[in-house]
């Protein structure tokens, strides 16, 4: 992207489902290259809803969201599909790896599924594998690993291929102390690499080690954002 240019841009954003109070209310939130964005707030207050219309899994009733130079809200399904595999990884809560598949092979997916050829994949798959400090387990069943390094594995598949954008949706809520702790030091490393992380959490520690910015929101509406912090490197 061109410098300067911000890699999600979300503008006067708005989400109703049926009668309800809105989920998001007129919400405009820029983020860029290299920083890490801890988004806080109590149940209901639309942080789920914010980071599903960043991943293109929900779309406003009004506003817009681009993410990486593309209008995420006027994709077509397909086109959705395509963003998530190429433009974002995303990691989740309770890491949604496959157990009949071993570590290797849940992180190769997201290439297989873009196209990758098998050797560049494999390569890739590797050397995420060995800088993640999992290579270990390569050849491993998930149901034999810590969810620490089940963690890990779910951070490898996200980065294989290279995303603008790592989504993290409650990446330590499924985790005991020291393996969130263990994730905590891992998102930190990536964010110091230049990669530009927005992730959902209540873990107040999270925020505070990995974030180079908080953003809260109260009732579907922004209520503090700590600003912009300069990102000890860019993509």
């Amino acid at each position: 992207m061109a410098p300067n240019v911000p890699v999600i841009d979300i503008r006067e954003v708005t989400r109703t489902y049926g009668e309800d109070p809105p989920a998001l209310a007129d919400v405009t939130l820029s983020v860029r290259a290299g920083e890490a964005v801890a988004v806080l707030g109590p149940s209901g207050s639309g942080k789920s809803t914010l980071l599903n219309l960043i991943a293109g899994l929900d779309r406003p009733s009004t506003g817009s969201v681009t993410v990486d130079g593309l209008r995420v809200d006027a994709l077509s399904e397909a086109g959705s599909a395509r963003y998530r595999r190429t433009r974002i990884g995303m990691v989740f809560q309770f890491f949604n790896l496959l157990d009949d598949l071993t570590v290797t092979d849940n992180v190769l997916l997201p290439a297989q599924l873009a196209g990758l050829s098998r050797g560049e994949a494999r390569t890739r798959a590797a050397g995420l594998l060995e800088s993640l400090r999992i290579d270990r387990h390569a050849d491993a069943y998930p149901g034999r690993l810590s969810g620490g390094e089940r963690q890990r594995v779910a951070v490898a598949r996200a980065l294989m291929n290279r995303p603008a954008l790592l989504l993290a949706d409650e990446p330590t809520g499924a985790l005991d102390t020291a393996s969130g702790d263990d994730v905590r030091a891992l998102l930190a490393d990536l964010n110091a690499a230049g990669q530009t992380i927005v992730l959902v959490t209540h873990d107040l520690a999270l925020a505070r080690s990995c974030a180079t910015r908080t953003v809260e929101l109260v009732d579907g509406r922004i209520v503090r954002d700590s600003g912009h912090v300069a990102p000890a490197a860019t993509r």
